[in-house]
């Protein structure tokens, strides 16, 4: 049947994946990063203090003290494609897209900052797009992450009129693909250290304890993420001790423990003289790998003692990264391709 005059020409039926990190401020500058934090911690997801009582202290202390410190940190890790989060998120998705072959338009986008979600979700809808794949980067679940992610897609489709079908990627902490991923890539990073670590510390960034109590997963399937990791890697490495810890913690309110700092501090008067760090709940490299471990941390574990330190990366665009990604994605889509 021949499309009526006057009839709008509509695009064939294309699948689109979303791909979805915290996010970034645009600059290393306090300007920017003013910007940025903003509108991070404004989000009740992230803080859980009553408007009335969080607001002056945000407004009135935190964004006239932090930006300024935030933006120095940036600065030593930004890079000519901005900062790792936003090139490593870009890269990830140039990847996947190329792996797929054709089977579907890969985007990127920041909870916080650019590209935003909604842009990037309509982007997708104008190339075609009526099925989508939401996918966060987070492999443990969070309130603080995940859901916020998730409210955030719920607002941009309440403002389409034509919605895409949409799907989201669940999280994946103690998929075999995602612990298989991570032994390959941090044996390999491992193997071509000139030390031999005796301990391997995972720090996962932190959340203030009371999420545990409210019923947040996230602090169980970290610690299941470094079980089933400790005990993947424990027949090429059975004379490395592998610690957990939570890092990036923030006020004055408890936050799960035991706390990175404190636990590069204390291994190092202990005895350790060798240590390796890597960060299990972030897909990609940013400010708290390459600043917050690397830098700072290396700082830490040297200064109270320690001889040989190293900070891994994260999985990023490796091999081992995208052929997990991959796989992750083909079978969400499983039914659409």
């Amino acid at each position: 049947m021949e499309r009526p005059p006057g009839h709008p020409a509509f695009a064939d039926s294309k699948i689109g994946v979303l791909l979805v990190n915290l996010g970034t401020p645009d600059a290393p500058t306090p300007k920017a990063v003013r910007r940025y934090l903003a509108e991070f911690l404004s989000d009740p997801r992230v803080v859980e203090i009553p408007r009335l009582v969080w607001w002056p202290i945000l407004h009135g202390v935190i964004l006239n003290t932090r930006p300024k410190k935030s933006a120095h940190a940036y600065a030593q890790v930004w890079t000519e494609q901005g900062s790792p989060l936003a090139a490593y998120t870009r890269a990830q998705a140039d990847a996947l897209e190329a792996r797929l072959e054709g089977v579907a338009n890969v985007r990127w986008a920041m909870r916080y900052g650019q590209p935003n979600i909604a842009d990037e979700l309509t982007k997708l809808q104008e190339q075609g797009c009526r099925r989508i794949l939401f996918a966060p980067l987070y492999p443990q679940y969070s309130g603080a992450t995940t859901a916020s992610a998730m409210d955030a897609l719920g607002v941009a489709l309440k403002a389409m009129r034509w919605q895409p079908a949409v799907r989201s990627l669940p999280p994946y902490y103690d998929d075999p693909l995602h612990i298989e991923a991570l032994r390959a890539d941090l044996s390999r990073q491992i193997s071509a250290l000139d030390f031999d670590p005796e301990v391997l510390l995972l720090s996962f960034h932190g959340m203030p304890e009371r999420t545990l109590h409210l019923g947040d997963p996230y602090h169980c399937q970290c610690r299941k993420t470094s079980r089933l990791l400790a005990e993947s890697l424990a027949a090429d490495y059975p004379g490395m001790r592998v610690e957990t810890s939570f890092q990036s913690r923030f006020g004055r309110a408890k936050w799960l423990e035991p706390y990175t700092d404190e636990v590069l501090v204390n291994e190092a008067r202990a005895g350790t003289r060798r240590l390796a760090i890597a960060a299990p709940a972030f897909a990609a490299d940013c400010l708290e790998t390459r600043e917050e471990l690397a830098i700072r941390g290396r700082e830490q574990f040297l200064g109270a003692g320690g001889a040989e330190f190293a900070a891994l990366d994260c999985l990023n665009a490796g091999e081992a990264g995208m052929a997990m990604l991959e796989a992750l994605v083909r079978r969400e889509l499983a039914g659409w391709i």
